[in-house]
């Protein structure tokens, strides 16, 4: 029996942040799919100052290893974390211009469009997000508590780089600055090692889903995008439908594709696990690349994936204003669910196809076939897609005409010549065959005149004698 997992698709994202942070790390996970399993973690750690790396335990049987010759170079230093403010302003600059989205902000920065998040609580006191945070009822997890502030940690950090609006001069700016979020929290919890209760996962096999509630609850409430960084391993009608449901009524949809491309499934079949709401049919999927537009080696490679941008250390906000790096599908989509909130503010009809469309015919560094199952049409360009939104729209829009000037004002078209021979010679032929007839008439009345002058001519007959002459 398939068991399906609602995971957070930040299953690798990893955040880093200035300063000690107590949190307790996740256990990991394991779901089966058509007998194979694979390991999917469904939250995230954070590393801090006050946790020490394990030291490696050398084994009794393994001979010591040689000590590195003083030559060596030096190892690399891990990813530094932003500090303050100002450093995280200039450590996201390499992903603001891998999206190209200071130029598409000259036409505007998401004012007016709802974001719809559906992930963990946010904390919406952090100065990125403050005021422009919309709490929605909880979909299926706990609310952000200040007390805990862990349990926002996702949902807060995928909120800033949508619509983080920085700190003046300085501070994380999300892609679409001036949206406004709508958090539907949705986690679902791990299965209880003893098994004594119902998971929360297992509800999705009933008539209706959380996730299918969150999307059916957006799309009602005002929403015109949904960024969904989570996801399960199969599909669920009542999802499904829920997608159809927001599709019809304009909404965009974008969701992560998974992290499981470096799984042990993915390396033995040359491709990953579907993940859903990804999988539907409609809804944007998103994969991740690095700092070099290359695909993220645990990014999902599956037919998918749509789009993909940055999501290797992409800066990001906490719970409680601090700073750290996440890395997952989970920040491409936001990245993503960001673009098209700038797209639905510059045109608000434009219509989920046509948002997909833009998006994909002008991706950058897209495969040299046009499409692959690791990165889909390329890394998403803003400015570009927002362009060619405009170009889509303008090929649909509706011209007024004023009542009685549905032709113009110009003058009527000429009437087009009949098939068939020329005027001219039409006229020719018929004179000529009707000269013809009078000659011929007239031939005739001639003829008739001249013989009546004659008299009646006469002819001897001699009589015939029947039977035999005489001599």
């Amino acid at each position: 029996m398939l068991r399906r997992r609602l995971w957070a698709a930040g299953a690798l994202v990893a955040f880093s942040v200035a300063g000690p942070v107590p949190v307790a790390a996740p256990a990991t996970a394991t779901s089966a799919l058509a007998g194979v399993t694979s390991p999917v973690s469904p939250g995230w750690s954070v590393p801090t100052a006050s946790t020490p790396s394990p030291e490696p335990v050398p084994s009794e049987s393994a001979p010591p290893e040689p000590a590195p010759p003083e030559s060596a170079p030096p190892e690399p230093a891990p990813p530094r974390s932003p500090e303050g403010a100002a450093d995280v302003r200039e450590d996201q600059r390499w992903v603001l211009e891998m999206l190209n989205a200071e130029e598409a902000w000259k036409v505007t920065k998401g004012s007016g469009v709802i974001v719809a998040l559906v992930d963990s609580g946010v904390d919406d006191q952090v100065a990125e997000l403050r005021g422009r945070v919309i709490s929605g009822p909880d979909m299926g997890s706990i609310r952000f508590d200040r007390d805990t502030p862990d349990a926002g940690r996702h949902g807060t950090a995928m909120a800033s780089l949508i619509a983080g609006a920085g700190r003046g001069e300085e501070g994380l700016l999300g892609v679409a600055p001036e949206a406004r979020i709508l958090s539907l929290p949705l986690i679902v919890e791990e299965r209880p090692e003893d098994g004594t209760a119902l998971p929360q996962e297992d509800l999705r096999s009933r008539d209706d889903s959380p996730l299918a509630r969150a999307i059916r609850y957006a799309a009602d409430h005002g929403a015109k995008v949904v960024s969904m960084s989570l996801g399960a391993y199969g599909p669920h009608r009542s999802e499904r439908e829920a997608v159809a449901y927001a599709i019809s009524k304009g909404v965009v949809l974008v969701a992560a594709v998974g992290n499981d491309g470096d799984s042990q499934y993915a390396m033995d079949n040359a491709t990953s696990f579907w993940n859903f709401p990804a999988g539907y049919s409609g809804v944007i999927g998103v994969g991740a690349v690095d700092d070099l537009g290359k695909p993220a080696v645990f990014s999902s490679d599956n037919l998918s994936v749509l789009v993909s941008a940055p999501g290797v250390d992409v800066p990001v906000v906490v719970p409680g204003g601090k700073y750290g790096s996440s890395e997952g599908t989970s920040s491409a989509t936001a990245l993503v669910a960001g673009v098209v909130a700038l797209i639905k503010a510059k045109y608000p009809d434009i219509s989920p196809q046509m948002v997909s469309q833009a998006l994909t015919s002008t991706a950058t560094a897209g495969p040299a076939n046009g499409y692959d199952d690791h990165i889909g049409f390329g890394v998403v360009d803003a400015a570009a897609a927002l362009a060619k939104a405009g170009r889509l729209m303008a090929g649909t829009a509706v011209v007024p005409v004023p009542e009685g000037k549905r032709f113009g004002d110009g003058t009527l078209p000429t009437e087009p010549s009949r098939p068939g021979p020329e005027p001219a010679r039409l006229w020719l032929y018929g004179a000529g065959l009707a000269g013809g007839l009078l000659a011929f008439a007239a031939a005739v009345a001639m003829l008739n005149r001249h013989s009546g002058r004659e008299g009646p001519m006469t002819a001897a007959f001699e009589p015939v004698r029947r039977g035999r002459s005489r001599r």
